[in-house]
């Protein structure tokens, strides 16, 4: 195996085992708050959290996300995003542009799989589009219109970018193109930049040290936004057990969907736990917020630096990837993986 297929393997299993381990409890998170999620993670044991979410009836809990009932990984917009880019790149390659992006969303992503700033945008294509657009490549309007919405810094961006770091191996500026073009179909300013971010890191993660690669995606975001600042506020906090109530503290009031808040959760959980991945996971995830971006954004972003992934984060779904796409319900993870490292060899 070379080390970018190793890589690949294993950011594709960090990605989707952080993705199912924070599945299961992210709406509590978001709409009970962090207060109500410690206190289900405290019954369901054990903190810290270092496997899957344990199950208790009487919730708002996706079952077979838990342990004990997990036996695929369950169909999330996460790994959507992420299947959906190996699908753009392997049709477009480096010409990848935003209006292809839109095309794909009208052929593949069923609207009610979109959220805040994807839905706003995606009305905006079915209002405005012109009817053969998909077909044609011809809006028929200004496509910076579908990111002319409310949502366009909250962390939907963030959560598309990591496939186009892993295609890019030692590329950063390429990576840099390739998610800008797709998340501004649907965000602007901070929504952009932390999407650029996660790209460009994982990138550089690919053929750097994580220290060499956190240095250089940094120069990567401008020196005034609020990005860098998220970055830097959790670079201040590693190795603080205390990180993630912190930044929950310091970003007070702020949308639990916001990029920011959730840049510096991943930052930190990351950063703070490069030797063990069930840390960093499980550290992300806890400190709550978009649990489930979290846990994937900082699961394959941890394996593009390390493969040692405990088993019992791999042998419970067994493989099986599942989807909500036209055309796509369920996928191997092999499948996944020898496309990726294609994908990576041609660009």
């Amino acid at each position: 195996m070379s080390d970018i297929e190793a890589k690949i393997r294993s950011a594709w299993i960090g990605r989707i085992s952080g993705c199912q381990l924070g599945k299961p409890i992210e709406r509590m998170s978001m709409r009970d708050g962090h207060s109500a999620l410690h206190d289900y993670l405290s019954d369901v044991g054990p903190l810290p959290l270092r496997d899957y979410v344990g199950y208790k009836e009487g919730h708002d809990i996706q079952k077979e996300c838990c342990r004990g009932f997990l036996t695929r990984s369950e169909p999330d917009d996460d790994i959507n995003y992420s299947f959906l880019a190996l699908l753009m790149l392997e049709e477009h390659g480096r010409d990848l542009s935003t209006s292809d992006v839109a095309r794909a969303w009208l052929k593949r992503l069923p609207a009610a799989q979109t959220f805040t700033a994807e839905r706003a945008a995606y009305k905006v294509l079915m209002e405005r589009g012109k009817e053969w657009f998909p077909e044609t490549g011809n809006a028929g309007f200004d496509l910076s219109a579908c990111s002319d919405n409310p949502y366009n810094d909250w962390i939907g961006a963030q959560i598309r970018a990591d496939v186009y770091g892993w295609v890019c191996p030692g590329n950063p500026e390429l990576a840099a193109s390739l998610v800008t073009e797709d998340a501004s179909l649907s965000h602007r300013g901070d929504g952009v930049y932390g999407a650029v971010f996660v790209a460009v890191l994982g990138a550089l993660l690919m053929t750097h040290t994580p220290a060499e690669a956190l240095r250089t995606a940094k120069t990567y975001l401008p020196e005034d936004s609020g990005a860098i600042i998220a970055v830097e506020l959790a670079e201040s906090l590693l190795a603080d057990p205390e990180g993630g109530a912190r930044i929950r503290a310091h970003y007070q009031g702020m949308s639990p969907v916001h990029t920011l808040n959730n840049l510096a959760i991943v930052v930190w959980a990351l950063f703070s736990n490069l030797d063990d991945f069930s840390a960093a996971i499980g550290d992300a995830v806890a400190a709550g917020l978009d649990t489930d971006c979290n846990g994937a954004t900082v699961g394959g972003l941890w394996g593009l630096q390390s493969s040692d992934i405990p088993d019992h984060w791999i042998v419970p779904w067994q493989g099986r990837v599942g989807l909500s796409l036209a055309g796509y319900d369920e996928l191997t993870l092999d499948e996944l993986v020898g496309r990726t490292v294609t994908l990576a060899k041609s660009l």
